[in-house]
């Protein structure tokens, strides 16, 4: 079960670095795209958020403990934050990459899940990973 703390822990510190990350890009996005990225942006932290509640709730109903602060996010996330200097390209570039690699992760994640037989946290991994597989198909389209 150990492992399965992790792994989620891992994901719970991924949402809170994108979070914080999709503010920035929603707050400093410029350009001719600024109406229709400032408003995905915004849908994507919100549903960023309400994941990283259920993670971290998630672990407390299995009896874990999730890391809460911002010094343990830095110290277990797999993404690196803003740079502050991004153009709107380059800020959907960053955005496709961080879903990829979460979504990499997560199938991790559904496999630890599924050889426990915890099968509600599988569920959580596989609502998340369809949203998330579908976020990489339109943000691939965006920057062709």
């Amino acid at each position: 079960m150990e492992k399965l703390y992790q792994v989620l822990n891992k994901q719970v510190a991924n949402f809170s670095v994108l979070f914080t990350k999709l503010h920035h890009f929603h707050w400093y996005v410029n350009g001719p795209q600024f109406y229709q990225l400032h408003a995905k942006f915004e849908e994507f932290y919100d549903e960023v958020n309400e994941l990283y509640d259920a993670f971290a709730e998630r672990i407390l109903m299995i009896g874990g403990a999730p890391v809460s602060n911002l010094k343990g996010y830095l110290a277990i996330t797999s993404l690196k934050e803003a740079s502050g200097t991004e153009r709107p390209e380059e800020m959907v570039r960053h955005i496709l990459d961080d879903f990829k690699l979460i979504a990499t992760e997560l199938k991790e994640v559904l496999k630890i899940s599924q050889d426990l037989g915890d099968e509600v946290t599988a569920d959580l991994i596989i609502q998340t990973l369809s949203s998330f597989e579908k976020h990489i198909w339109m943000l691939s389209f965006t920057l062709k």
